[in-house]
C-alpha cells in the first residue's frame, strides 16, 4: 500500500457515517477521509471537516455550500465544498477515491451509489434503497464494472460472512437451503395490538438495541426495514423471495444465518454495533479493530427466536409481495414508505396508517419492468405523488 486508502463517506453526519469515521480514525495509517457529504447539517459537517480534513465536502444547496465554505475558510481548512446531486456523484466517482461508503438514507442515495459502482470503486453499501429501487440495473452495472460491492447492513454483512466466496453462482449451486434474516422486532414487538395506533414518533424511534436515525428507526418499528432487507438480500445473494425467511431475535446478537442443505446453520454473532460490519468491509478480506467490545456470551445468557406477527407487522407482508412482483413494485414500495414515514414523524398520520398508505399506492398500478434508470425514477415519482394525494384526501 503506497498510502492510506482514500474514503468518500456519503451521508457523513448520519449514524453510519459517524461510525465509519470512528473506524477510519482508529487506523490513520490505512484510511483517510477523502470526501464527506451531508444534506443540510452544515454545523455538524463543519465539525467533521475540521476533525478529518477531507479534500471535498458536499451539501444539498448553494446557500448551505456558501455557509460551509465560509466556515471552513475562516478556520483555514482547505476543504473544497461542492453542491447537490452533481457534487455527490463527483466525489463518489472521483479518480482519487478508493472506497465509497454509501450511507445516504433513502432514494437520494441511488445516483451517487451507482456512480461509485460505474467508476469501479470498492462500494460499502449501507443505502439499501439503491438495490431495492433498481436491483436488476444496479447488479448489471456491478457486473459491467470492476467495482467490489460489500454489504454494510448488519444482516447482509453477516450473510456475506457465512457464505462461500462463489455465492454469485446461485444459492442452490453452493448447497444453501435458505437465508435467515434476523430482526429485533423493534420497540413494539410485545405492545398490545390495540395500542399501536396511538404510539408516538419518539416511541417508534426508541429502538431497544440499536442507535439509528429516525427514519430507519421507524422502519424498524414497522418492520418495513426488514422487508427492504429481504428485497436487498435477493439481489445481493441471487436468492428468490421464498428462500429468505425473517426470524425475530430480540437480543440482536445473531445478525443473520445461512441454512445449508446438509443441516448446517452458520451464524455471525456480535454486539449490536455498526462499527463491526463497517470495519469488516473496510478491511476485507483482512480484519481490523473496530472499537467494538468482545461479545460476552455468558452475560448474554440466552438467545430467543420467534416468527413475526403478520397482523402486527403488515409492512413485512407488503414488502414480500413487492419482491415477488419485481419490476417497478419495489421502487414504488420504497417511495410510498418514505412519504408515509415522513408523515408519521411530522404527526400527520398514525403509525398504523404507514402500511395503509403503502398498500393503497401499490394497488393503483401493476408493476412493469424497469428497463432503465428513468423507469425506476418515474415509478418513484408516481408513487410519491399518489402517497401525497392519499395524505391530502385524508386531511380533507
Amino acid at each position: 500500500m503506497s498510502g492510506p486508502l482514500q474514503v468518500t463517506v456519503l451521508g457523513a453526519t448520519g449514524s453510519i457515517g459517524l461510525s465509519t469515521l470512528d473506524v477510519i480514525a482508529r487506523h490513520p495509517d490505512r484510511y483517510q477521509a477523502f470526501a464527506l457529504t451531508a444534506f443540510s447539517r452544515v454545523a455538524e459537517l463543519h465539525q467533521l471537516c475540521c476533525r478529518h480534513r477531507p479534500r471535498y465536502a458536499v451539501v444539498g444547496d448553494t446557500d448551505k455550500a456558501r455557509e460551509l465554505q465560509r466556515r471552513l475558510d475562516s478556520d483555514s481548512i482547505k476543504t473544497r465544498v461542492l453542491v447537490g446531486e452533481g457534487g455527490l456523484s463527483e466525489v463518489a466517482a472521483h479518480p482519487e477515491a478508493d472506497v465509497v461508503m454509501a450511507a445516504i438514507v433513502g432514494a437520494a442515495g441511488l445516483r451517487p451509489t451507482l456512480a461509485a459502482v460505474q467508476a469501479s470503486k470498492r462500494v460499502l453499501l449501507a443505502n439499501k434503497e439503491a438495490l431495492v429501487m433498481s436491483g436488476a440495473l444496479f447488479m448489471q452495472a456491478l457486473r459491467d464494472s470492476e467495482a467490489v460491492l460489500l454489504p454494510i447492513d448488519s444482516e447482509h454483512n453477516a450473510i456475506f460472512q457465512c457464505l462461500p466466496s462463489n455465492y454469485s453462482q446461485g444459492l442452490s449451486g453452493i448447497g444453501v437451503r435458505r437465508i435467515l434474516l434476523t430482526a429485533s422486532g423493534g420497540p413494539f414487538r410485545q405492545l398490545p395490538l390495540d395500542q399501536l395506533a396511538a404510539v408516538t414518533a419518539d416511541q417508534a424511534c426508541a429502538h431497544p438495541n440499536w442507535s439509528m436515525g429516525r427514519k430507519i428507526s421507524v422502519d424498524s418499528a414497522s418492520m418495513m426495514n426488514k422487508g427492504l432487507e429481504l428485497i436487498e438480500a435477493c439481489w445481493l445473494f441471487d436468492a428468490r423471495p421464498e428462500q429468505v425467511e425473517v426470524v425475530i431475535h430480540p437480543q440482536s446478537v445473531i445478525h443473520s444465518m445461512v441454512d445449508y442443505v446438509d443441516g448446517s446453520v452458520l451464524a455471525q454473532l456480535g454486539n449490536p454495533d455498526m462499527r463491526t460490519p463497517i470495519a469488516h468491509a473496510l478491511a476485507w478480506p483482512e480484519r481490523i479493530d473496530s472499537g467494538v467490545s468482545a461479545l460476552d456470551l455468558l452475560k448474554t445468557g440466552r438467545l430467543d427466536f420467534e416468527a413475526p406477527d403478520q397482523q402486527r407487522f403488515p409492512c413485512l407482508r407488503i414488502a414480500r409481495q413487492a419482491a415477488q412482483e419485481g419490476g417497478t413494485a419495489p421502487a414504488m414500495l420504497n417511495a410510498a414508505n418514505e412519504v408515509a414515514v415522513d408523515a408519521f414523524l411530522s404527526g400527520r398520520i398514525r403509525f398504523t396508517e404507514i402500511a395503509s398508505i403503502i398498500e393503497d399506492v401499490l394497488a393503483l398500478e401493476a408493476s412493469v419492468p424497469a428497463r432503465c434508470l428513468a423507469d425506476v425514477l418515474s415509478a418513484d415519482a408516481r408513487a410519491r405523488t399518489a402517497a401525497a394525494r392519499w395524505l391530502q384526501d385524508r386531511d380533507c
